[in-house]
């Protein structure tokens, strides 16, 4: 089954953007959105939108490690649906613990220096995200056949 979502790391500053590959296997980082006003947030996501046809938004929740949510999570929730109101699009939540230090890692593993690459971190962070989120729906419907996870792409 074919699928068109978007992966996003929502923070302060900036938000993550990934997206799939049309089988919906395979998440790769797309951009980082540098926030501005919310008008100009949600004119750069009409755009992602309507040029990969998406479906539905990934967005990653920022958990506690007890696994509850705090100020910073609530954030994420209200600019998150928000958002999708605005772009009418469903939602869905993932729970990003520790995704941001999963990009960190993957990108030390590469020879890049994550302090100077902030907006890298936020877009392999997406695209955890959003293949995490992939992962589970394929365990879930059996959907793709072959077990395992998926690649995180760049």
């Amino acid at each position: 089954m074919m699928i068109s979502a978007l992966g996003l790391d929502i923070g302060r500053k900036r938000i993550g953007v990934a997206g799939c590959d049309g089988t919906g296997l395979i998440a790769t980082g797309l951009t980082t959105i540098l926030r501005r006003s919310y008008s100009q947030d949600v004119e750069q996501f009409r755009e992602l939108v309507e040029q990969r046809q998406v479906q539905v938004l990934v967005v990653g929740l920022p958990y506690h490690l007890n696994g509850s949510l705090g100020a910073q999570a609530k954030q994420v929730q209200n600019y998150a649906q928000r958002l999708a109101k605005t772009l009418q699009l469903p939602l869905e939540y993932v729970d990003e613990r520790l995704t941001s230090y999963q990009a960190e890692q993957l990108m030390i593993s590469e020879n890049i220096s994550p302090s100077r690459n902030k907006s890298v971190i936020d877009r392999k962070a997406a695209a955890l995200i959003l293949q995490q989120w992939l992962d589970q729906r394929r365990r879930v419907g059996g959907v793709g056949g072959a077990g395992g996870a998926g690649g995180v792409e760049e």
